[in-house]
């Protein structure tokens, strides 16, 4: 029996920074779905979906209204190793289709950097990966999904049925529909290990110059960038690149491939629990411990080599210690990602890096990756780079760390640079305006009006950036 209000909860965003109170209410099948519009629409509540909640910014908060909480929604419903073709519910995780799919020789398209994220959240988000010039975004993978709009209506689309609700769907941050089943394409594999290359990069223009000359040449590539260098050095940093091992190449396939052999270690050296490692990070997250984490991890990289790592580790790396961001202390914290084309990147970001250092508030830390463009509505994407910035918050600081990450949009927006709405907590109405155009704008608000008329579908991200 469906029950309209569960508990009056306080959500937080993934870093713990933002905090909204909404009613929770459990879904495990898409009737729920259609009931819980019902009574939304009755009293005059907005809505939002919400899988595990770990979006950095406001994208599942919904402060007043309800949250629909999917995670029962987590049936993997069919899966045929011969073609790789999997279909789930929209509440299933990262973690649970690695670990079905991978034993038979098949990966994930596109993975974010934590396999706790459920599938509807990174279709809702469109998340990208380490492996962005070479396979896009995660909805260039999706065979087709099916998707309840407040009007009660469900609707299947794929990029040729209803190929303009896929393409806003798709990113669409759950403003259009919520999806209840994805059908998705995965890739194969003949191995569990990864072959990576870390190799230096001494300051921003190289580091750069190393992703775009061999991005096309590795399946992923990622970097570390250490923002508190200045003068020469500043944008120093590391490049892991990696590929998949061909056919044949491993020679203890049938192990590597076991999920044995994939699970991420839950102890550090084998003794303390990394369940607790939060509680002694948090004295070094300042300004002059990350200086010293940071030199040290710069210093430990000048040897270029070459390793074997499995996927699991190469990909997960935000799983390595749990609740890591609660080493932040009680502010929380927020990452600032931005999305440049490769003529403009390096001028905007040397900017914006000296910018946060005058300011006395340098990231802890960057990552760079390499992007190419899509077709999706609400897109973030680009030809060119992204580099994402981890600050701490606190309430000292808070109000002069929103003013400089409002200056780095206009830096950004000078530079035709975009944003992505899973991560930005600042940027407003106006300046989305600027980057995605008033043509977007009127296109997906026109989806809006058709798929959802009595605006049920909500989120404080919502609010922010559309109204």
């Amino acid at each position: 029996m469906f029950s309209p209000f569960h508990t009056f909860t306080t959500f937080e965003n993934f870093g713990h920074s933002l905090q909204a109170s909404s009613y929770r209410v459990a879904i495990q099948r898409p009737d729920d779905l259609y009931h819980a519009f019902q009574v939304a629409k009755k009293l005059g509540l907005k809505v939002v979906a919400r899988g595990t909640g770990l979006s950095y910014n406001d994208a599942s908060l919904n402060g007043g209204g309800l949250t629909l909480d999917l995670r029962g929604m987590n049936q993997i419903t069919a899966w045929d190793p011969a073609s790789g073709v999997v279909q789930c519910e929209a509440g299933v995780t990262l973690e649970q289709l690695w670990q079905r799919i991978e034993p038979d020789g098949w990966w994930l398209p596109v993975v974010s950097g934590t396999m706790k994220t459920t599938l509807g959240g990174c279709l809702a988000t469109n998340i990208h990966g380490k492996n962005n010039l070479q396979a896009g975004v995660i909805g260039e993978h999706v065979i087709e999904f099916t998707a309840m709009l407040p009007t009660g209506a469900l609707v299947t689309c794929t990029p040729k049925k209803n190929a303009d609700l896929f393409y806003a769907l798709i990113g669409g941050f759950g403003m259009l529909g919520i999806f209840t089943s994805v059908t998705l394409q995965t890739k194969r594999i003949y191995s569990g290990l990864l072959v990576v290359e870390a190799r230096p990069v001494r300051n921003l223009r190289e580091h750069l110059a190393d992703l775009l000359e061999n991005a096309p040449n590795y399946d992923y590539i990622v970097g570390w960038l250490d923002t508190f260098p200045s003068g020469q050095n500043l944008g120093r940093g590391q490049i892991h690149a990696a590929r998949n091992l061909a056919e044949g190449e491993d020679s203890r396939a049938q192990e590597t491939l076991q999920l044995a052999y994939q699970r991420l270690p839950d102890r550090l050296l084998g003794v303390m629990p990394k369940s607790l490692l939060h509680y002694f990070m948090q004295p070094f997250v300042n300004n002059l411990g990350w200086r010293a984490v940071n030199f040290a991890k710069y210093i430990s990289s000048l040897r270029r080599h070459t390793f074997k790592q499995s996927h699991a580790a190469f990909h997960f790396l935000l799983d390595y210690v749990p609740s890591w961001e609660r080493s932040f202390g009680r502010g929380g914290l927020i990452q600032y990602q931005s999305f440049l084309p490769q003529e403009t990147a390096e001028d905007a970001w040397r900017e914006m890096l000296r910018y946060s250092q005058r300011q006395g508030l340098p990231s802890y830390l960057g990552v760079t990756k390499r992007h190419r463009p899509d077709e999706f509505l609400l897109t973030h994407s680009v030809d060119g780079f992204s580099l994402a910035l981890d600050f701490k918050v606190t309430d000292i600081k808070r109000a002069k760390l929103a003013h400089m990450l409002q200056e780095f949009d206009r830096i950004v927006l000078n530079a035709g640079g975009r944003f992505y709405f899973a991560k930005n907590s600042e940027t407003n109405a106006e300046l989305t305006r600027v980057f995605l155009g008033a043509e977007t704008i009127a296109k997906f608000k026109k989806l809006k009006k058709r798929c959802d008329p009595n605006r049920i579908l909500e989120s404080d991200l919502y609010r922010r950036v559309f109204t």
